[in-house]
């Protein structure tokens, strides 16, 4: 993999010491060498910055394929458009963008438009049947028990998924049973 980093600081008075070891450390758990560092000491108020042009240069031309930023407001501050605009144009080009103290995944359910954060308690099926369960006249606690899940969990499953009236059998779902 050609694994590069990505690191800036606004100052001259700073150092990238810091981002650098801790690139380090995350790439080489994951099995990475970093074969290329782009190194700034600029503002990321505004994204003509010289190394962040090679860096986006080679990525057109497939040098990268996975990139290390110490944090994602590395590449661009000048803005939530230039930061998705810079994130977007290095995706395209085949780069697997890994931020090492954000707490998020570039390249995980976020960044492909679907739903992040835990998984699902229940599966549809079971969403399906505990509906069911509700509609045959059950109560939260009777469904919760039987299939040994929270009342909480039941309650937001069926406020999901059933009209106002029918978690009291008597709305529209009802009335076709």
């Amino acid at each position: 993999m050609n694994a590069a980093a990505y690191v800036r600081v606004s100052s001259r008075a700073q150092d990238h010491a810091t981002q650098r070891a801790a690139i380090e450390r995350v790439a080489g758990s994951r099995g990475d060498e970093i074969g290329t560092w782009y190194a700034e000491k600029k503002s990321a108020r505004t994204i003509a910055r010289a190394e962040l042009a090679r860096l986006r240069e080679d990525a057109r031309e497939g040098r990268v394929r996975r990139l290390y930023v110490f944090k994602l407001d590395q590449l661009a501050r000048s803005g939530i458009r230039d930061t998705f605009e810079v994130v977007e144009e290095l995706r395209a080009h085949g780069v697997q963008l890994v931020t090492i103290s954000d707490g998020f995944d570039l390249d995980g359910p976020a960044a492909e438009g679907r739903r992040w954060g835990r998984p699902p308690r229940l599966s549809a099926r079971e969403v399906a049947a505990i509906v069911a369960d509700r509609n045959a006249g059950r109560t939260v606690r009777e469904i919760a028990q039987a299939r040994e899940v929270p009342r909480s969990t039941i309650g937001r499953v069926l406020s999901q998924n059933t009209g106002p009236d029918s978690s009291h059998g008597t709305g529209p779902k009802a009335a076709h049973q």
